[in-house]
């Protein structure tokens, strides 16, 4: 690393007078229908980046970079950065703010103007990990649709609202297990990496935030398709105090149907969806198909 990216790494970070006075020349101001509330502690991007745990050669998907704060922190620990950006005003500004606050690494960057839970590709070379401050209202479905898209995607951490982060991350057996959990644990290992308090956004959020970092695996050996998994896990949950039997009757055709198709896989047609694991509900999909 020469001493101008190093000087770079230091001072182009930006704190809460920064990004105030950016909004303003921008005439923006967070909403809540976008899900903004953006960083405005220097010492938060920091952290989320050093427990990321980039490698120089890293390909970043950042969702959501709003006005720079987390986009300026990626830039000297990667190969590159693609920022998606919904906002059509923050799309077209974070160019000129990297450009301003750290032109040597201003090449790194590509931002994407669109919707993160819709795109269909990504330009450039694929990406590998995935760092993000999501919108609270969207955040499990843009993890799972860019898990589903990028095969590429090796690992990530992403700022959840706190009880987003205990879902994600829930194993089986515990009260707030539920779809996301399974989902998730289709495609990677999750765990929670850590608390973030309320102080260090603007506009401060009502609840609490929580880092999430997951690291990819391979899906169940199954010769169900994703889609029929979820599909289990989906009627499953639909009614969490109901028994498989009772709550798969839908899905399968009929309780009968269910009843025959669980113990043909092996599961307590009297558990609940709560205390199965993803390798058992791919089990179940397989075993209807049989």
């Amino acid at each position: 690393m020469g001493d101008d990216e190093t000087a770079e790494r230091e001072t182009a970070l930006l704190g809460a007078a920064d990004i105030r006075e950016i909004a303003a020349a921008l005439g923006v101001r967070p909403t809540k229908q976008l899900g903004q509330n953006f960083v405005v502690d220097a010492n938060t991007v920091r952290r989320i980046v050093r427990t990321a745990g980039l490698t120089p050669e890293d390909v970043v998907i950042e969702v959501g970079p709003g006005l720079g704060s987390l986009t300026l922190a990626l830039l000297p620990e990667a190969a590159r950065v693609v920022a998606v950006e919904l906002d059509p005003v923050l799309a077209q500004a974070l160019p000129a703010t990297v450009e301003a606050r750290a032109p040597r690494l201003a090449s790194r960057l590509e931002v994407v103007h669109g919707d993160a839970m819709r795109i269909g590709e990504v330009p450039g070379p694929a990406p590998t990990a995935l760092v993000a401050n999501l919108p609270y209202n969207v955040a499990v479905p843009v993890v799972l649709h860019l898990l589903e898209l990028l095969p590429s995607l090796r690992k990530g951490l992403v700022m959840v609202q706190a009880e987003v982060g205990e879902r994600l991350s829930a194993r089986p057996g515990s009260k707030i297990y539920g779809v996301p959990s399974v989902k998730m644990a289709w495609y990677a290992e999750a765990k929670r990496a850590g608390n973030v308090g309320r102080a260090v956004f603007w506009p401060a959020p009502n609840v609490d935030s929580a880092l999430v970092a997951f690291t990819r695996r391979e899906p169940p050996s199954t010769s169900a398709s994703r889609e029929e998994v979820f599909a289990v896990v989906d009627a499953a949950f639909a009614q969490r105090r109901k028994t498989l039997r009772a709550a798969l009757a839908g899905w399968a055709g009929s309780a009968a149907l269910a009843e025959r198709i669980l113990r043909a896989a092996d599961v307590d047609p009297t558990a609940r969806g709560e205390m199965l694991d993803v390798n058992a509900f791919a089990s179940i999909a397989e075993h209807r198909l049989s």
